[in-house]
């Protein structure tokens, strides 16, 4: 395993600590270089733009050495950034501002790399965000998309059947959990933020969008981190690479660039009474009307996908009309009406006592339901 790091000058003297991006370059798996052109003025231009550290890892290429040898050599580039044994990581990097990048294949190993960090020994590893550009994730069933452009697209579909197979030497199929991450691998993430960069007419499109899906409600569930999706139009797979003077080049960049530098995420949002997120610190003066409900309004899918996971309920799930309300807590009936004017929107109708032992999830889905739903969220009123 070797990588090349790219210093950014002018950050550089400016006397502050950059933030570390280990870059993990595509290439289907079996071609490609952090030492070849393209990645070297990637990796240049991106170090340049985001006044980043950029370590551009080089791996191991089947069919020589079939996977996980690249997975390995990740991982072990990974453990020596976080050792910050090379001068410029110890004079010039920030190690809590750590990223995770790739594209393509790339994005694949990038990807799997953050889990074995969340999941099998990354101690001592603060990985702050993933970057997954155009992933290379698969299965043996395809979906609707990955037809459409099947005649004209830069990676057609009959190609990534057999890519696997390949780059596996015959050891696994389409359907490896390593094309198609498994709920619980998705759940091990601890990453704080994470952006899936996928283009319009790429046949991984749609397995990119699923897997942004996927990590995005999870980390709603549990309190993480943000997710952003990125889909540059009317472009195709690798395209930021070949042209990255066109127009949705510089605009994916800029979206990267500001991923990276982007500060914390604010603790006030929408009409969500932020201050009573957390259940153990509600107080009776953070109410607004009497203390014997939490009311919410929120449309039914985004209820049952954040509420639904992991928490256990007093009633099933029902569909209602817009002007009913959630009720939390309180003995009285869900079916406060919509002269609040806060509720849009059918809801789906729940109720959970303060003592109950999935409480610990509520504040967490009050924070994802006031950010992405088309309904706003808010705390009226709290018993416990």
């Amino acid at each position: 395993m070797s990588a090349r790091l790219f210093l950014p000058t002018r950050a550089a003297m400016a006397g502050r600590r950059l933030p570390i991006v280990v870059y993990i370059h595509g290439g289907s798996f079996c071609t490609e270089s952090a030492f070849c052109r393209t990645y070297h003025s990637y990796a240049t231009s991106l170090a340049a733009s985001a006044g980043a550290l950029v370590v551009s890892v080089e791996y191991r290429l089947a069919p020589e050495h079939p996977i996980p040898a690249a997975y390995d050599d990740a991982w072990s580039a990974l453990k020596w950034v976080a050792s910050l044994t090379d001068p410029w990581l110890t004079d010039y990097s920030d190690p809590g501002r750590m990223f995770l990048a790739g594209d393509s294949a790339g994005g694949n190993i990038a990807y799997h790399t953050v889990v074995r960090a969340s999941r099998d020994g990354g101690v001592g590893i603060d990985i702050e965000g993933m970057i997954i550009v155009q992933p290379f994730f698969w299965g043996a069933e395809r979906l609707p998309s990955e037809t459409v452009w099947d005649g004209a697209a830069v990676l057609p579909a009959h190609r990534v059947d057999w890519l696997w197979p390949f780059v596996t030497a015959g050891q696994a199929g389409n359907e490896d959990p390593r094309l198609n991450p498994p709920d619980e691998e998705i759940a091990s993430l601890t990453c704080r933020r994470v952006l899936v960069a996928v283009a319009k007419k790429d046949t991984l499109r749609e397995r990119g969008c699923h897997l942004f899906a996927r990590i995005r409600d999870y980390y709603a569930c549990t309190g993480g981190g943000e997710v952003t999706l990125v889909e540059s139009e009317s472009e195709d797979h690798g395209f930021h690479l070949y042209s990255p003077l066109r127009a949705t080049s510089r605009k994916l960049m800029q979206s990267i660039v500001w991923f990276i530098n982007q500060p914390p995420a604010p603790e006030l949002n929408g009409g969500l009474l932020w201050h009573a997120l957390d259940g153990s610190k509600i107080s009776r003066t953070s109410t607004l009307t009497t203390p014997e409900l939490i009311i919410l309004g929120v449309p039914s899918r985004p209820f049952r996908d954040i509420f639904g996971y992991g928490m256990d309920t007093e009633h099933h799930f029902s569909r209602s009309s817009s002007t009913t309300c959630l009720a939390y807590g309180g003995k009285a009936a869900a079916s406060k009406k919509a002269n609040y004017g806060l509720f849009t929107g059918p809801v789906s109708l729940i109720r959970l006592t303060r003592g109950h032992q999935q409480w610990q999830h509520f504040p967490a889905a009050l924070k994802l339901l006031s950010r992405t739903s088309s309904s706003r969220v808010c705390v009226l009123s709290v018993n416990y």
